[in-house]
């Protein structure tokens, strides 16, 4: 049944975010020199150093250590940033729904430039828009996007004067003054998740053209449009989707270089920081709520899979 293929899929997911944490926690390990030092200096007395060190469970084993730190991630407690001694949890609070918004934002645009360019070119398969859209992709894919983000200030920041060039404006501002200044950022990203959303779901389409029930609207004298857009782009979404969310997980986290450009207070640069600065405990917070989001977002795609493909849901509800 349907319900027990998704509770094998929830147990896996529970299994791997145990690994991701107990992993997080093992990173201790790994730090040079003695964490209770990096944490009250080298000039902490002997009883405060022994404190600490019972405080953190650093003498105990690593299991022990790991259970206790687990407690305190349940009951909301990711610990203390060595850094600036704030609350690793109203840390990751204050950057985590920039980085959603900015990860959003790039999906929605780069799915408006993929969907509506994928069908046009298999429309036209062979053509000489199918040939443009396809090089043009390629070229896409090619440029770094450090490069595209610096083209894109100078264009429409510098030069025209439409968007700002970086900072982050709260929604507390406006609507237009906020989506203004994660536009050029987005559209950074966009551009560089389009053309891959481009070619797979182009690929995709190409393969659905040759199935039975796309030759039988095709038999009923559908026009062209309306056999591409109802039959053929929905049972082409597929791996589309599968793609979209491996990206928002790796792009929560690993958006660094477009939110170092842009000037934005995001998890990425948030992380990039933390680990120059050895700041462990933020380090262990940040991959924490990255796997939670990489793992919510699998556990969405899985839906979306029953939604757009009927024979998915059919081989669930027969196991």
């Amino acid at each position: 049944m349907i319900w027990t293929s998704w509770a094998q899929r929830a147990l896996r997911l529970a299994v791997v975010l145990f690994l991701v944490l107990l992993l997080t926690q093992a990173m201790t390990l790994l730090v040079p020199g003695d964490l209770e030092v990096m944490i009250l200096g080298e000039n902490a007395s002997a009883e405060e150093l022994a404190q600490l060190r019972q405080e953190l469970a650093i003498d105990q084993p690593l299991v022990l250590r790991f259970l206790k730190w687990l407690g305190a991630v349940a009951g909301g407690d990711l610990g203390i940033s060595l850094q600036t001694g704030q609350p690793v949890a109203q840390l990751i609070g204050e950057r985590f729904f920039v980085s959603l918004e900015l990860v959003f934002y790039a999906q929605c645009l780069a799915l408006i430039l993929a969907l509506p360019l994928s069908v046009l070119a298999v429309s036209n398969m062979g053509g000489w828009l199918d040939r443009t859209c396809s090089v043009v992709a390629l070229g896409f894919i090619s440029i770094p996007a450090f490069s595209l983000g610096l083209f894109l200030i100078l264009l429409f920041a510098l030069s025209l004067g439409w968007f700002p060039a970086t900072g982050y404006r709260p929604w507390s501002e406006g609507m237009v003054a906020h989506l203004s200044s994660l536009f050029l950022p987005a559209f950074t990203l966009a551009l560089v998740e389009a053309p891959v959303y481009f070619r797979i779901l182009r690929t995709d389409m190409i393969e659905t053209l040759g199935q039975p029930f796309v030759m039988t609207a095709r038999a009923k004298g559908l026009p062209n449009w309306a056999v591409l857009t109802r039959h053929v782009l929905r049972p082409s979404l597929v791996t589309l989707i599968t793609v979209i969310g491996l990206n928002v997980g790796h792009l929560i986290g690993g958006a660094v270089i477009i939110e170092t450009l842009f000037a934005l207070p995001g998890m990425g640069r948030l992380l990039m920081g933390a680990i120059y600065a050895k700041d462990l405990f933020l380090v262990q917070g940040l991959v924490l709520v990255i796997a939670l989001v990489y793992i919510i977002v699998n556990m969405l795609v899985d839906a979306l899979y029953l939604v757009l493909n009927p024979q998915v849901r059919g081989v669930e509800n027969n196991r």
